[in-house]
């Protein structure tokens, strides 16, 4: 099924999915997730994270049948469902898709510059700025864009050991009593922590590009699995840190815990923690560019590199009109929203079909 085979020289080794998929999924939600959840189930949040990660397993290995079943990307398997014309009708919409994605991460990302750091920063200078280092590692090819994704997660890494401060202060019978909500609201606060989780759908759009896909599953799901672990530890920490009523104000919860670490050459952590979050949401932006850009050129048979000019130039106009909270928690909602519709309902659609396709055309060829 797929139309032109990706030479070996431009794939990725398998286990290279792991950092690929933590990369995506750990991003500017990890700053703020906690309050988000907790407003609806309160303290017993860290359970709706732990069912989250759970359905976004079997998500994954829904994605693997879908690209072991075509032998290629989310195109190849929208062409295999409706034809040529309308299946890249349908892929083009991803486009747009990715290009917000990019978008909410690096204006939320400046908002937390301009209100913890720089208030005078200009919003589009250092977007323009930031563009720049994205498309030099994006005209590297795939495998500088990987390289850039294992290098973002591994050295801001250090940072998971600082939220230890926080456990000096910490008062775990906050969590208690356990399970002391509804199914219902729980499962609202899995349906939250969408903007915080979603990343891994991107094994659809690179499938082509791993050697062996087979042997990247369970990499795959390694990913998901201590993302899940990362976020409820981070959550149970923060629940024990602050009182519910205390949570309710704090809108970068993650931040606020960094003004307590205290060490010998610097003040204010938070700064040092919000620099290196640069090296965090780099791979998401890298990355989502590189899909944005991929499926123009496989749709609209346009250079790769152009493609990306077109989207670094769409997310820079939009970028200036986001001038407001209330325009970016809006973004934000919305892109969340999207990443829910896709991951969880779109995804499963298409594997049930896929797989109904599959079996009908087989029918049809032993007839």
């Amino acid at each position: 099924m797929q139309e032109q085979e990706v030479p070996d020289r431009l794939k990725i080794s398998p286990f290279l999915v792991f950092y690929m998929i933590m990369s995506m999924q750990i991003g500017i939600g990890v700053l703020g997730y906690q309050r988000i959840i907790a407003m609806d189930t309160g303290y017993d949040a860290w359970i709706s994270i732990l069912f989250a990660g759970g359905c976004i397993h079997v998500i994954v290995w829904m994605i693997y049948k879908i690209g072991e079943a075509v032998n290629g990307d989310i195109v190849t398997a929208h062409k295999f469902l409706l034809g040529n014309f309308f299946g890249k009708a349908l892929s083009s919409i991803f486009i747009g898709y990715y290009i917000l994605y990019s978008l909410t991460v690096v204006r939320t990302f400046i908002e937390v510059i301009q209100v913890w750091m720089f208030p005078e920063l200009n919003t589009f200078w250092f977007s323009f700025g930031f563009m720049i280092l994205v498309v030099y590692i994006i005209f590297g090819g795939f495998r500088t864009v990987v390289g850039t994704a294992f290098f973002g997660l591994v050295l801001p890494a250090y940072l998971l050991l600082t939220f230890g401060w926080a456990t000096k202060f910490a008062n775990f019978y906050n969590l208690l009593p356990i399970w002391d909500h509804s199914i219902k609201e729980i499962l609202t606060a899995s349906f939250h922590m969408s903007l915080t989780f979603i990343g891994f759908e991107i094994i659809l759009f690179f499938y082509p590009f791993i050697k062996e896909p087979k042997k990247s599953q369970k990499w795959a799901h390694l990913a998901v699995l201590a993302t899940t672990l990362i976020y409820t530890v981070l959550a149970i920490i923060t629940f024990a840190y602050f009182a519910e009523e205390q949570l309710a104000k704090q809108i970068w919860a993650t931040l606020t815990m960094w003004k307590i670490v205290e060490m010998p050459f610097v003040e204010r952590f938070e700064y040092i923690g919000i620099a290196n979050w640069n090296l965090v949401i780099l791979p998401n932006v890298c990355i989502s560019i590189w899909i944005a850009s991929r499926l123009v050129k496989r749709i609209f048979n346009i250079r790769q590199k152009i493609g990306v000019f077109f989207i670094v130039g769409a997310v820079l106009f939009s970028i200036t009109f986001l001038d407001t909270r209330e325009k970016i928690n809006m973004l934000n909602n919305n892109i969340g929203k999207m990443g829910f519709a896709f991951t969880f309902i779109y995804i499963p659609m298409l594997f049930f079909a896929i797989m109904i396709a599959k079996k009908l055309k087989k029918k049809g060829k032993k007839k």
